[in-house]
């Protein structure tokens, strides 16, 4: 078995060898904890029958967790500095490619279908830059990948919004998007002092699994979206207010907007955050053909 990379010891080590320095704007926090990484792995389910998709490795904490619980990995990393020291730090293992791009302009079912030939089951699994992680997560989902699902640390704050329930104060459209797609689960916190360097913010990892079918059907994905977006656009406001301002000549469909409330049996006054994706789906369909 070879040494670890993710120890505080062997972790200057590289980063002395390579002369590297952390660039704050690419969010570069190292974990230094294999137990740690030891249990995302674990949460995620992996076997050598899994194929991994990992976002950031660094320099290949993670990355080698993966290689070594999982049939191959495929790791994007966004910063060109990183790619010697990962050829060098992952040279232990033949089932890894790194791939020197953004996640976010990458095709990434493309990539899956010229790397993961042979493999049924795909697993995303990746401690994310936080100053990035939703618009990675909600690009994964809406390119409807064959995914089984995502197991990432992040922001203990984004955890707690994906994973919330309607009537809580983390409750929101972000919710709603993801649980749209994925079933979500906060499986574990992390303290701040597993990274180098620390975060100034609490870490948690959050497992995403796919779900079969939406947990609502509806007339138009993308109206749904923008209802749910449209109902938490000032917290306070209620959910009538809220539509009425947000949605194309609002004010003057207001009477139209009160009657679909009415269709899908939800009080005007109530607010967004109390409403179950189930009532948002009723309510979505019953705005769609006013507004469409």
């Amino acid at each position: 078995m070879h040494k670890d990379i993710a120890t505080p010891i062997r972790t200057k080590e590289i980063l002395s060898k390579y002369g590297f320095s952390f660039k704050k704007s690419l969010g570069q926090n190292f974990l230094i904890d294999p137990n740690i990484l030891r249990n995302i792995t674990e949460y995620a389910g992996l076997s050598e029958k899994t194929a991994a998709i990992e976002i950031g490795p660094g320099i290949g904490a993670l990355t080698e967790h993966l290689a070594r619980t999982s049939g191959k990995v495929v790791a994007f990393e966004i910063d060109q500095r990183l790619i010697p020291i990962l050829d060098d730090t992952l040279s232990p293992y033949n089932n890894v490619k790194i791939i020197n791009e953004d996640i976010l302009e990458a095709d990434v079912e493309a990539i899956i279908n010229n790397e993961f030939v042979g493999f049924d089951d795909i697993m995303v699994v990746a401690n994310l830059p936080y100053y990035v992680t939703t618009p990675i997560i909600l690009k994964l989902l809406m390119e409807g990948l064959p995914i089984r699902g995502i197991c990432v640390m992040l922001q203990k704050e984004v955890g707690d919004r994906i994973s919330a329930q309607p009537g809580t104060k983390a409750y929101g459209s972000l919710s709603i998007a993801i649980q749209y797609y994925t079933k979500a689960e906060m499986v574990m916190t992390v303290p701040k002092t597993v990274f180098m360097p620390q975060p100034n913010v609490d870490s948690a990892v959050i497992r995403l699994t796919k779900r079969e079918k939406p947990p609502v059907e509806v007339i138009s994905e993308d109206f749904f979206f923008i209802i749910t977006r449209s109902s938490f656009a000032q917290r306070r406001k209620t959910i009538l207010n809220n539509l009425s301002s947000q949605l194309p000549q609002g004010k003057e469909k207001k009477d139209m907007i009160l009657e679909a409330l009415s269709a899908a049996g939800i009080e005007p006054t109530r607010r967004g955050e109390t409403l179950s994706i189930q009532e948002f789906g009723r309510l979505s369909d019953a705005l769609y053909p006013n507004f469409n």
